[in-house]
């Protein structure tokens, strides 16, 4: 009896111990590599992989390093493969599927939303298809994932719950502020400076460009205080959501102090590890500066719009329509009912500082909260000598954004009570009523977030890569990389994951392909540096056109404007910005030009367009 036990032992334990553990995909796309992770083969003899389905049998050999096999490969017709390791079957399975199935649950929302002119249904019906292609093409269970799993994950993830509150909590603040007769107040003050619509729009603008810290208060901000001050000088909401959508991101991702310079630096700092450059990833980004010449362009392009008056395609429509007829929506009242707000606002005795303070709430406890945050993640690490781009690099700024919002609204509520303008029952109702007008953008938010999701289980990204980028000269580089994440950004709807993919391809090709055409220093970090910029510059522009995207998303709804309307308006010119950066700048910079010199043919060129194309918004 003992024996038999301690053969069984002898036997058992050891299939245990050198079971073999397989990390793969369960769905991927055809001709695509994928990771394929095989963990004790038991030996680093020759191990025979065979991935079989029903019409096709595809065997590997690998040699595996220390009992380890870790490797990329593709497989090219469509089909359920079982997999086997030395002729013994696994459970583990993956389905191929065409690549080009990847790209229609973004386009079918794209396209919908542009003809129904339905966002969330547009998005929803996007987010079903692709489920569909990932569950075997089965309705039903796609429609139960639909809400269990990818709307779900959605909302639970903890960086979009941060969002979600701090969306919430800022519409809860301006509900405050227009209650208590702050927003009427700051509005009468800025309009003394804005007697004009060249001065609201130029208002505007400049706003834009004061809160560079983060692209999402920059656009609840700005879109809901001017509003009211664009409106009385007859301009359009469409022309209020491009100033507020464009100087949003190109802002928070040129400046070095902002929330997305921890992420982007991130970003650079994996992707150098990957090739081994002994090379600082901040300083990497602040070179990298003069290249993102799309985001300087919109910066610069926004201002001359708005200071010429002049304006082309369907903003000149939209423009002439607000200054003729004094309608600054393109859609009746009744078309825009889930805009209304049911604030109402104590305009008896209105004062600036009741709306100001709390948004100077907003932007300095937000860099306050950076820095703490930043400072005290580098001292939990042993680290106590740091700069200023240590402390922003390591900081969070989500939980900064959600502190600064909060003790907005804190605040917001004692300057009401202390000065008897509300009590605190009307206080909370108007805050209730203030983050009831954010639902909306919520929901948008999370199916824009699901759809993101499903680009990504798809593997969309991947597949316009592999599809462009096949070969490529590195004087190219600069502009194939900042068309290829304009394309993938537009397609998913999210600049943010567009650089996390990108990156970490972008700069190890742009090394491999410097050392394989024996590029000098000089040439070989110029090149690095536009590829970064274009990473950087494309993912916003690409998120800019998308209907889609998060962002363009809060500023149709901070602003009240028709969200297709806003993408129908914004489009034509964040693509003439986009071609004049790709011929002044991005191309010639690969080719060794100064980007000093490109910004200044890209700023001439933008003059020379608004002037001999544009036409006065007013008659």
């Amino acid at each position: 009896m003992i024996k038999k036990i301690l053969f069984y032992f002898m036997v058992l334990i050891p299939s245990f111990l050198y079971s073999q553990k397989i990390d793969i995909p369960k769905f991927y796309l055809s001709d695509i590599k994928f990771r394929l992770v095989v963990d004790k083969t038991g030996s680093d003899s020759v191990t025979q992989v065979v991935f079989k389905s029903e019409n096709n049998i595809f065997n590997y050999s690998f040699k595996p390093r220390s009992g380890k096999i870790d490797t990329s490969i593709s497989i090219g017709p469509s089909g359920d493969y079982l997999i086997s390791i030395n002729k013994k079957n696994t459970q583990n399975k993956i389905r191929i599927v065409p690549g080009w199935l990847s790209i229609i649950p973004p386009l079918l929302a794209i396209l919908l939303a542009l003809i129904i002119k339905q966002v969330i249904i547009s998005l929803a019906a996007g987010i079903f298809i692709g489920i569909i292609f990932i569950y075997d093409y089965n309705p039903f269970i796609a429609f139960l994932r639909f809400g269990d799993t990818f709307i779900l994950n959605s909302v639970v993830d903890k960086d979009h719950m941060f969002i979600i509150l701090f969306t919430l909590l800022i519409g809860g603040v301006v509900g405050i502020i227009s209650k208590n007769g702050g927003t009427i107040g700051l509005a009468n003050l800025i309009t003394k400076l804005a007697k004009s619509p060249r001065g609201g729009m130029v208002a505007s603008w400049a706003l834009g460009v004061v809160i560079f810290f983060d692209d999402y208060a920059n656009s609840l901000i700005i879109g809901n205080m001017m509003r009211p001050i664009t409106d009385k000088h007859k301009i359009s909401r469409e022309k209020l959501a491009y100033i507020v959508d464009a100087t949003a991101a190109p802002m928070a991702s040129l400046f070095i102090i902002s929330t997305w310079i921890g992420y982007q630096v991130g970003l650079i700092q994996d992707a150098v590890n990957l090739i081994g450059l002994k090379a600082n990833a901040y300083d990497l980004f602040i070179n990298s500066i003069p290249f993102s010449f799309y985001s300087i362009g919109t910066i610069f392009f926004v201002f001359l719009i708005a200071y010429s008056q002049r304006d082309y395609n369907s903003m000149l429509k939209a423009e002439r329509r607000a200054r003729l007829t004094g309608r600054v929506s393109g859609k009746e009242e009744s078309d825009n009912s889930i805009y209304s707000s049911n604030v109402s606002t104590n305009s008896t005795n209105p004062k600036w500082f009741n709306g100001a303070i709390p948004i100077l709430i907003i932007l300095f406890g937000t860099l306050i909260g950076l820095y703490f945050t930043g400072v005290n993640s580098l001292k939990e690490a042993g680290i106590n000598d740091f700069s200023i781009r240590n402390i922003i690099g390591n900081s969070d700024s989500f939980s900064s954004l959600l502190w600064a919002s909060f003790s907005a609204c804190v605040v917001a509520v004692i300057m009401s009570i202390s000065q008897k303008i509300l009590t605190l029952e009307e206080s909370m109702e108007a805050w209730q009523k203030g983050v009831q007008t954010m639902l909306i953008a919520v929901i948008i938010l999370v199916f824009a977030w699901g759809i993101s999701n499903v680009t990504h289980e798809m593997k969309t990204a991947d597949y316009i890569i592999s599809i462009i980028s096949e070969s490529v000269s590195p004087s190219f580089l600069p502009a194939l990389i900042f068309i290829i994440c304009a394309i993938t950004a537009f397609a998913t709807g999210t600049s943010w994951g567009i650089m996390a993919i990108v990156m970490p391809i972008a700069i190890p090709l742009t090394h491999n392909i410097s050392l394989i055409n024996h590029l000098e220093a000089d040439a070989y970090y110029q090149t690095l540096y536009a590829v970064i910029a274009a990473v950087l510059s494309g993912s916003v522009f690409g998120d800019h056109c998308s209907p889609i995207a998060d962002t363009t998303i809060l500023s149709s709804l901070a602003s009240k404007c028709n969200h297709i309307d806003h993408v129908n308006t914004q489009m034509p010119y964040a693509i003439t910005v986009a071609i004049i950066a790709l011929i002044v700048g991005y191309i010639p910079s690969g080719f060794g030009l100064s980007p000093f010199i490109s910004i200044i043919l890209m700023l001439v060129l933008t003059v020379l367009v608004i002037y001999f194309w544009g036409r006065k918004n007013y008659i």
